[in-house]
């Protein structure tokens, strides 16, 4: 997926030092349908921007 940079963005070498984080949070149910960073990247653009979820643009995942 080629998204927009956002200011909000993180480089993904900067992603995977807290990949272990997040993954360490997941309860291990199905295998997961979207890309994590990309997930990651619209919860910071929301934090940044104080947008409201629904107003996050198209190109985040649903």
């Amino acid at each position: 997926m080629c998204k927009k940079k956002y200011p909000s963005d993180i480089s993904r070498e900067q992603f995977e030092q807290i990949r272990p984080l997040l993954e360490g949070a997941r309860k291990r149910t199905k295998p997961r349908t979207v890309d994590l960073y990309e997930v990651w990247s619209a919860v910071l653009y929301l934090l940044k921007s104080g947008c409201q979820w629904r107003m996050l643009p198209s190109e985040f995942p649903k």
